[in-house]
């Protein structure tokens, strides 16, 4: 773990208040981190600017959660029509690889989600030491425990097995609960991460900040709402349906805020791109994208989404989250709002497939490679009708989930949902969730679907592709058929060798 400690030694200068990522959204904010080189942390100001450069902390590139489920559309038949799309970490992580993808060195998402806790770190050890209000104190203290409950549950659900009682003394995560760069970096059991968790939680919700201060939405900060919303997705994990419901109730109750897809969603921009240039089959395509789509520079679009209590968004670096067939045949096509605005069709050209020419749609949010992981008002809604569901209160879940599919889809008799008992509630109730929130929640889901006690949500993952070695796949070779069964160690993502390397021995594979 010493190249965490190195690559992120720059951020206790706190030039970690940079304003780079700022300075398209400055009309927006009303607090501004200032710049300092001082590497001596002396105000509650400092170290609240700290925790204000959101660019520090919004953007997730968890290639598991991106690659690795039945809402990404990796086939041989895509690969075939252009295989220099997709690199070969995409090939091993949607294939659930062990022996190759843990040395691909572009893995950052471990690195990066310590660099957080260092960052949350850095705060609790200073604020004893500051000069400022015990209010401002406070309010920075359950700030950073968020931060480290956040993170650390994202890495949970990354590089570890699901939590069962069965499970729950296998390898868990280092835990950081400082700054100095010996703190020991052994792998604690599961439970003990869990348990990290759930404390950081409960000093999060201490927190006195509203969302919505001076008539705008704080969401890239520690806020009432923010931390009922993830503590309602934490326990939707743990299975624990009743405080979810709970949590999810309160984080509604203070904001419930939707975007209306009738009303607020829009085209953006177009683009032209040539395809089957030279052929007789040659022709001029135009892609439709969302207004979200356009500024890929600017913050404004996204820093304003009105459903965010709590600002994190899933980043894909190569710029096409592919949609599976079954992803798509999950939309109403005439219907779903969701379908025409964020599913834009051909966009397999923008990534090169034009001659020849291969047609296959891209799920688009904001630009190509973001889109909104934090929690929101939509999820809210979706654990609150999931959790009536599993509890046996059907008309109670109806009515949460139809409440999200009025602004959704256009009007009409479709938009309400009608289910005969629990389990058709269950199962029309995941599907909208898995409509809402493809790519960001589905691996959390499955995992906690393969390992709570009703079997009608199992999911078995299942790909048709060619062997491959870790430089290249082997296309002239038969296909062969992988799987991600039930009870797959695999569902504990290989940790980066760097790491390993690093750790001189403290932080230890997983067993698979």
């Amino acid at each position: 773990m010493n190249n965490i400690h190195n690559h992120i030694k720059s951020l206790a200068t706190l030039a970690v208040c940079s304003s780079l990522l700022l300075s398209g959204c400055n009309k927006f904010l009303d607090e501004k981190p200032s710049k300092s080189s001082d590497l001596v942390v002396t105000t509650t100001t400092e170290l609240d600017a700290l925790l204000n450069n959101y660019s520090t902390f919004y953007q997730e590139g968890n290639r598991t959660t991106i690659y690795g489920t039945d809402d990404y559309g990796f086939t041989k038949q895509i690969y075939d029509a252009r295989p220099g799309t997709f690199s070969m970490a995409a090939v091993e992580f949607a294939l659930w690889d062990i022996d190759f993808v843990q040395d691909d060195t572009r893995e950052n998402f471990w690195k990066n989600e310590y660099n957080k806790i260092f960052n949350a770190n850095m705060v609790l050890e200073n604020l004893e030491k500051v000069s400022g209000t015990q209010q401002d104190k406070d309010r920075l203290r359950a700030d950073a425990h968020f931060i480290r409950a956040y993170s650390y549950l994202n890495l949970v659900n990354t590089y570890c097995l699901p939590y069962t009682d069965a499970n729950k003394n296998e390898l868990g995560l280092p835990i950081k609960n400082s700054t100095s760069f010996d703190e020991s970096a052994v792998r604690k059991p599961l439970a003990e991460v869990y348990q990290l968790i759930e404390s950081d939680l409960a000093e999060a919700q201490k927190t006195s900040s509203p969302l919505i201060q001076s008539g705008k939405a704080r969401h890239w900060r520690a806020n009432t709402a923010a931390v009922n919303g993830f503590a309602a997705r934490y326990y939707l994990i743990r299975n624990n349906y009743q405080l979810a419901l709970n949590y999810a109730n309160k984080a509604l109750a203070e904001y419930s805020t939707l975007v209306d897809y009738n009303k607020d969603m829009r085209y953006g921009r177009s683009s032209t791109i040539s395809i089957n240039t030279g052929t007789p089959d040659a022709k001029v395509v135009t892609l439709q994208f969302p207004y979200t789509h356009d500024n890929n520079t600017d913050f404004t679009d996204m820093i304003q989404w009105k459903e965010f209590l709590y600002f994190r968004m899933l980043y894909h670096e190569s710029w096409w989250y592919v949609p599976s067939q079954e992803l798509i045949d999950l939309y109403d096509h005439d219907h779903d709002l969701r379908y025409e605005y964020n599913f834009v069709e051909g966009y397999s050209y923008d990534r090169g497939m034009t001659k020849p020419a291969y047609d296959w749609p891209g799920y688009v949010f904001f630009y190509k490679d973001r889109i909104p992981s934090g929690p929101t008002v939509a999820e809210m809604l979706l654990i609150k009708a999931e959790a009536h569901a599993r509890l046996g209160q059907v008309t109670e879940a109806l009515n949460a989930v139809n409440q999200l599919r009025a602004k959704r889809l256009k009007p009409g008799a479709w938009v309400n949902l009608q289910a005969g008992g629990k389990d058709e509630a269950i199962k029309k109730i995941l599907e909208e969730r898995r409509r809402e929130l493809p790519y960001t929640q589905r691996w959390s889901d499955i995992r906690r679907f393969n390992n709570n006690d009703y079997a009608g949500d199992d999911v078995e993952l299942k790909r048709t592709f060619y062997p491959y070695t870790v430089s290249n796949v082997s296309t002239t070779e038969p296909t062969k058929v992988y799987t991600l069964p039930k009870q797959s160690r695999r569902f504990a993502a290989p940790i980066p060798r760097t790491e390993l390397i690093s750790s001189q021995g403290a932080i230890v594979q997983n067993s698979y």
